[in-house]
C-alpha cells in the first residue's frame, strides 16, 4: 500500500462518483485505475470487455499484471511497430 497525491478536483471526483456508485473514494480510485490500465494494456477491448476482464481476473484471484499483459485466445494482439 502507499499514498497517491491526487489533486483536489480528481478527489472530488472520485467522491461524487464514488457516492453515486456505492464505493468509497479508494475503491473508485483503484476501479478507474485497473479500467485505465487495461485500456492501455488491451487497446483493441472495449469498455464491456474491459469489464468482463475485469470480473473474470476477480474469479481467478485477483488482477495480476503478468496476466493481464498475456492476450487472450481468439482475440489476436494488433502489431506494434514502436512507432506513436
Amino acid at each position: 500500500m502507499g499514498i497517491v497525491k491526487i489533486s483536489d478536483l480528481m478527489h472530488e471526483n472520485l467522491r461524487v462518483a464514488g457516492n453515486a456508485l456505492s464505493r468509497s473514494i479508494n475503491a473508485q480510485a483503484e476501479h478507474w485505475m485497473r479500467v485505465g490500465m487495461l485500456t492501455e494494456m488491451h487497446p483493441e477491448l472495449d469498455h464491456r470487455e474491459i469489464c468482463q476482464l475485469l470480473i473474470r481476473a476477480e474469479l481467478g484471484g485477483g488482477l495480476d499484471i503478468t496476466v493481464a499483459v498475456t492476450p487472450r485466445p481468439g482475440k489476436p494482439r494488433a502489431s506494434s511497430t514502436g512507432k506513436h
